[in-house]
């Protein structure tokens, strides 16, 4: 099948073709038609209105066809709200201390300055870069970690991840309770 057996072209003079039996192989004078390049568009000159010229018709085809520049949607999380960070730090750290008394024999004496080290931290990030669900990262966590282990206190690692996890099943839910009291 020819490459130019479903080209539709349009001129003054001549009627719209649009079936694969008005153009055959065996109406052009040429032993094959040039081949298609991906990107570009190709005519053959036949088939050029007698009052364009062949030079300003094909020059205008000539250039790859770009495609428009898209760019995906962005989306603008809200700014961190000060009263929930707040009021979510507190419960964190009230939370975090329930759940690492659990684990007294890995904290001993030092329970009261491993969950006042990540609430600090936890806070700090509340703070600053907490804007709603989708923006809980894990930075705060290894932070955490690195803080605990830096003041040489015990259980950084159990501490970290009962944070994380603590986090993660609540903070875009209160976020979201929170948000939902609040007047727009």
């Amino acid at each position: 099948m020819s490459p130019f057996a479903s080209l539709s072209i349009s001129a003054p003079s001549t009627p719209l073709v649009t079936s694969s039996a008005a153009i055959s192989p065996s109406k052009f004078s040429s032993p094959s038609p040039p081949p298609l390049r991906r990107g570009s568009i190709h005519l053959c000159a036949r088939f050029v209105p007698s009052s364009l010229s062949k030079r300003s018709f094909f020059g205008s085809f000539s250039k790859p066809l770009e495609a428009a520049p898209w760019e995906p949607p962005k989306y603008v999380y809200p700014d961190p709200i000060p009263q929930f960070a707040v009021a979510e730090a507190h419960k964190f750290g009230s939370e975090l201390r329930k759940k690492l008394l659990k684990s007294k024999e890995v904290f001993g004496d030092d329970i009261d300055e491993v969950v006042k080290t990540c609430e600090q931290i936890f806070s700090d990030f509340l703070h600053k870069e907490y804007g709603g669900p989708g923006t809980l990262l894990v930075e705060p966590f290894t932070d955490m970690l690195l803080a605990l282990k830096e003041k040489e206190l015990p259980g950084g690692p159990v501490a970290a991840r009962a944070a994380l996890l603590w986090a993660q099943n609540h903070v875009d839910d209160d976020w979201d309770t929170w948000t939902s009291r609040r007047p727009q």
